[in-house]
């Protein structure tokens, strides 16, 4: 299967279908960001710490698979020079809808995550990737990509996914009950049944990946990031695994 483009229209669809994940920010919320007020997600609930940030005036920022009109217009509206790269059309729409709203400048290019070629190496002073790698097979192309992209002493802001979130049996979850059901690293396209798959792709749903944590924290330490920060997050839902231990996690990394 391809999975760029089959998860590709499968976010297509979520923007159709008002998923969270693509509602635009509000009018108020860029104006807000322009006086200096705003705050991002790269996890389900938890703002970015502002100490995270440089000074964001003129600072060229690749937000990465991070389409829908939420991160970038607010940090474009902040004063950051903002290229939006995402797999889902539909979720750069969002962003140029913002943009040509609020009389912002924003970049916008399709892609894989996982190939940045489309950019010269030290093209950016900050990378902010909201959870989205749990999308793509393989996460640690992401971050050398990311670390050849960006600028030395430039950061790296990203969340992703307790691998947990994977292993548990999702029909025992609703029942308030966790169970461990799939071995990690985990894949829709492998871990699974072709019944059990059906769930997801019969649905229209995106194909989904869990990353061990070497490979998420050890990947970007291999890529040549050094970890300067960390929190952990609860998931967006009721998770019955957030009850008992964070579910998401954020790093922020820095090209030495």
């Amino acid at each position: 299967m391809d999975v760029r483009a089959y998860n590709r229209d499968a976010w297509d669809r979520n923007v159709l279908q008002g998923n969270r994940w693509t509602v635009p920010v509000t009018s108020e919320e860029i104006a807000d960001a322009r006086r200096g007020v705003w705050s991002i997600v790269l996890t389900p609930t938890k703002p970015v710490p502002r100490a995270w940030f440089p000074d964001l005036v003129g600072l060229d920022l690749l937000a990465l698979a991070s389409g829908g009109g939420q991160q970038g217009p607010i940090l474009a509206a902040a004063g950051a020079n903002v290229t939006v790269f995402d797999n889902s059309p539909n979720q750069l729409d969002r962003d140029r809808e913002v943009a040509d709203r609020e009389g912002l400048v924003i970049a916008t290019v399709e892609g894989d995550m996982a190939d940045l070629s489309c950019f010269a190496p030290e093209s950016f002073d900050l990378i902010v990737h909201p959870c989205s790698n749990g999308f793509v097979p393989e996460v640690r192309r992401v971050w050398r990509e990311a670390h050849r992209v960006l600028r030395r002493g430039g950061a790296l802001l990203s969340g992703f996914a307790d691998p947990v979130v994977y292993a548990t049996d999702p029909d025992l979850e609703q029942q308030g009950i966790a169970q461990l059901k799939y071995g990690i690293p985990y894949s829709d396209l492998t871990s699974l049944t072709d019944e059990e798959r059906r769930r997801y792709t019969d649905a229209g749903e995106p194909l989904s990946f869990g990353h061990t944590l070497e490979d998420q924290i050890g990947g970007q330490c291999d890529a040549g990031f050094v970890i300067a920060g960390m929190y952990g997050d609860v998931h967006v839902e009721d998770h019955v695994v957030s009850k008992f231990m964070p579910c998401f996690y954020a790093t922020r990394a820095i090209k030495m």
